[in-house]
Formats: structure tokens, sequence, C-alpha cells
């Protein structure tokens, strides 16, 4: 069975550390992986102006092609110890879908692996960044009138990502389905609104798309969990949809975290 660590971040990263690739890969090898996918999180679509303080939820798009160049020229060097995968964590944000497929146009046929997420929520014509902080959870349980209308409002722009059209090289990968539990031990939802994600996986399977494990979560202070659930795991597998381990690494040291919890979570 090929060992594949599915969600790493790099250097590139600037709410990141400055963790050279080289860290990553090395790690990712002493941890006996074979095989490594750097996802970065792609620069976010023209005109859109990102709703974070500082700015920094992905690379900026002058960095694109030094970050692709450099991938590729560490995939040769260490061709026979690891394979390495250049991608891109590519995010779904409503209304920008054009300008998505237009950079996924241009710099897709670079990429060997990605991964699709959604961080961003618009309410009221503004959006805001649903996992920054939980400041600007409670803001979003605010403005949508209750928590529930919040897990509704994610889960529909996953489904929406799912159908929506990117062009051929639209990542394949769905990122942490169940990120809007990042701060559940501060805003429990009873609800696991289990409608919505058997929406979701039926089209992901339709599609032929897999699904990021994400470890990240038990790493977050008020998550303490998987993305996804266990329970949303076991949906996964009868739907056939591929599972694929993701640390979330934005540190060469959390390359493979918690990889036996995972192996656990999916058996």
């Amino acid at each position: 069975m090929i060992k594949k660590e599915g969600h790493v971040h790099s250097p590139f990263c600037p709410h990141g550390t400055n963790d050279d690739f080289v860290n990553y890969i090395e790690k990712a090898i002493e941890k006996g992986f074979h095989e490594i996918s750097f996802t970065e999180h792609a620069p976010l679509p023209n005109g859109f102006i990102d709703p974070t303080p500082q700015k920094d939820s992905a690379m900026a798009l002058q960095n694109i092609e030094d970050y692709i160049h450099r991938l590729k020229s560490l995939k040769k060097e260490y061709s026979k110890d690891i394979m390495i995968n250049v991608g891109l964590e590519v995010d779904f944000i409503i209304g920008y879908e054009s300008q998505t497929k237009e950079f996924l146009n241009q710099y897709g046929p670079e990429l060997d692996d990605s991964i699709l997420s959604v961080h961003f929520l618009k309410v009221d014509n503004k959006y805001y960044c649903l996992d920054f902080d939980h400041h600007t959870f409670q803001k979003l349980i605010q403005l949508k009138s209750g928590i529930s209308n919040v897990y509704e409002l994610y889960y529909e722009m996953v489904l929406q990502s799912i159908l929506s059209d990117l062009g051929p090289y639209k990542p394949k990968r769905v990122g942490h389905i169940t990120l809007i539990r990042k701060f559940q031990k501060l805003f429990p939802e009873k609800n696991h609104h289990i409608k919505w994600i058997e929406r979701i996986l039926k089209e992901m399977a339709k599609r032929k798309m897999e699904l990021d494990v994400n470890v990240a979560g038990l790493r977050k202070e008020y998550c303490g969990e998987i993305y996804p659930s266990k329970i949303v795991v076991e949906m996964a597998k009868q739907q056939k949809i591929p599972l694929v381990y993701g640390s979330d690494a934005h540190s060469a040291k959390d390359v493979g975290a918690n990889y036996i919890e995972f192996e656990q979570h999916v058996l």
C-alpha cells in the first residue's frame, strides 16, 4: 500500500512558517511516506478581496511560477526517494467561478494533484473566512440567525463547488469537508446535517472525486476531531470514495502528524 501525504503547505504560505521545501520532504521520507502532495493555497481569484485582516489567506499570484518551478526541480532531485506532486489548494468562492476556471486553465497543466476547498462564505454581499478565528465564526452565526443556518450555507457551498464547472483542471479531491466544525467546542451543533452530506458524497462519487481526510482538526483547540468525522468517513466508504490522508501541515514538523489516528479513523 502506498503511504501518501496528500495535503501539505510550504514556505509560500503567507500564514505558515518559513520551513523550506526540503524540510517538508525530508520529514516525509523520515516518516516512511512514498508520496507527498504540496497543495499550497492558490492565489485568490482576480478581483476577490481577501477578508482576513492581514490579507494572508493565499500565496500571491506573482509567486505561482516560482512555486511550480521549485517543486519541479525538487521532484527530479528526490525522484529516487519519494514521489513529489505539484499541487494547489484551490478555493471555491461563489461568484468567482469564471476567474477560478481561467486560473486553472492557465496553470492546471503544470499540476499533478490538487484540492478543492471552501473557506469563504458570502453573507449580505460580504465575504467571511469561516475558519479564520472564533470571532468571525460567531459573527457568521449572528448574521445567519443561528449556527444551523451557517452549517447549511457551508454545505451548500461545498455542494456548489462539486457541481461547478471549473474546467478540465478542476481539483479531484474535496478538502476538509467538515471544516465548519472547527469551533464546535465553543459553538456546538447537534444537527450533523446528514442530508446535506449525503448529497455531497453522492455527487462526489458520481464525479469520481476523492475525499481529503484531514487530521488538522486534532490540532485545533476548539475542534478536537478529524475532518471529516467517523460517520462521514463511513458514508464515503459506502459510496466507494477514495480517502486520502492529509496533515494540512503548515510546518515541517507536522508532516505525517496523527497518521496512526487516520488509519484507525478509516478502518
